[in-house]
């Protein structure tokens, strides 16, 4: 499956962002979708997960503020980001494994390029 992320840009603290993943080659639902983020300096972070069911995971710093979803029709993953904050500002990207969800991106088998999200203060 090949994804391709979109939807990165530019934000103030406190703002919102919707990142995009549409898959091709494989259905998004046959997968478990998964967000990972990477900051300049720091390791790839697990951000959220949706099984095949459609149960979403999510790492404690976002819960609350982002929501993971999915267009079954559109092979498309979504990430919506609100009340944003700087540590938030990263390289998002979007990846899949035909397994359960795992918060290590070693164990994601297809990953997209990413998108940068800027956060200011």
């Amino acid at each position: 499956v090949q994804l391709v992320e979109s939807g990165g840009g530019l934000v103030q603290a406190g703002e919102s962002l919707r990142l995009s993943c549409a898959a091709s080659g494989g259905t998004v639902s046959s997968y478990t979708m998964a967000w990972f983020r990477q900051a300049p300096g720091r390791e790839r972070e697990f951000v959220c997960a949706i099984r095949w069911s459609g149960e979403p995971y999510y790492v404690d710093s976002v819960k609350g503020r982002f929501t993971i979803s999915r267009d079954n029709a559109k092979n498309t993953v979504y990430l919506q980001m609100n009340s944003l904050k700087p540590e938030d500002a990263a390289v998002y990207s979007c990846a899949a494994r035909t397994r359960g969800v795992n918060s290590l991106y070693t164990q994601y088998n297809y990953w997209g390029q990413g998108t940068t999200v800027t956060v200011s203060s």
